[in-house]
């Protein structure tokens, strides 16, 4: 199943990230099972507001796009489908 990124700004701050965290888990499980929220890096900017980069596998981008939507309290900045992944393993010291 492809996997996409997609970067978000939030409308909130930290302190209500959780509320929407479990909203989005809800809609995920009730609404589209088919997503598979692998996980998220959160950024809190210098005025106090969330940027999400997160990782979804799912069967196509519009789907993910549906879920945003549905989530609200944010924009979605970027969607990209991901290539693969790599880390410093594989790439060892010569």
């Amino acid at each position: 199943m492809p996997r996409y990124l997609l970067i978000r700004s939030f409308e909130v701050g930290e302190s209500q990230m959780p509320t929407l965290g479990r909203r989005s888990r809800e809609i995920i499980e009730d609404e589209h099972p088919e997503i598979t929220w692998e996980h998220s890096h959160v950024v809190v900017d210098d005025e106090g507001l969330v940027h999400t980069y997160c990782v979804y596998d799912a069967p196509n981008e519009g789907v993910v796009l549906e879920h945003g939507k549905k989530l609200g309290k944010h924009r979605i900045d970027a969607v990209h489908e991901i290539a693969g992944d790599v880390s410093p393993a594989d790439f060892p010291a010569v």
